[in-house]
């Protein structure tokens, strides 16, 4: 079981923050199997600002639940910028949220290739209010665990710097 007490204290600035500019949040994960969903619900007071978390590990969860289109798993794969992208959308289009945030990867110890290797992490940030940005991490092989716990602390600085964008400007009518 992984140990969330790490990620208390930034899960707690983006509650505060989503608080206080009124937003609600979403999380799309796959290789990191909800621990950004349990990072965030992990303190008190977050059903005030988490509207939902989609654990879509298979493809078939990408496209049931986050409407993934299959021609495209089929043409670039799970683990890749426009599946991520494609997850975080679905998470705020299939939700009431209005950021949502993605991660899809190879957590090890298989899976990997050449052009994919263990490690290789996709991140999106999917807005109601702004276009959805990409980003890609390779934590190397460090172990499945540390591997999926990292992501997921990379996945909350995203969501923070997300929010960061939207201070001072209230998104919700009160």
């Amino acid at each position: 079981m992984t140990d969330l007490t790490p990620f208390h204290a930034i899960a707690r600035e983006i509650l505060a923050g989503a608080r206080a500019a009124n937003l609600k949040l979403a999380t799309a994960e796959s290789c990191t199997g909800g621990l950004v969903s349990a990072a965030l619900t992990e303190i008190e007071g977050s059903s005030t600002v988490f509207e939902r978390g989609y654990i879509t590990y298979s493809n078939e969860a990408k496209m049931e639940m986050l409407g993934v289109a299959q021609d495209m798993l089929a043409e670039h794969g799970a683990v890749s910028a426009v599946v991520a992208k494609a997850m975080a959308e679905g998470a705020v289009r299939h939700s009431n949220a209005d950021i949502a945030v993605s991660i899809t990867g190879i957590a090890g110890p298989g899976g990997g290739s050449a052009d994919k290797p263990v490690g290789l992490v996709h991140f999106a940030i999917a807005s109601r209010h702004a276009e959805t940005t990409h980003s890609v991490r390779s934590f190397s092989d460090l172990g499945r665990s540390s591997i999926r716990t990292a992501a997921a602390g990379y996945a909350l600085q995203l969501i923070s710097n997300s929010i960061d964008s939207f201070r001072g400007i209230s998104i919700r009518d009160e």
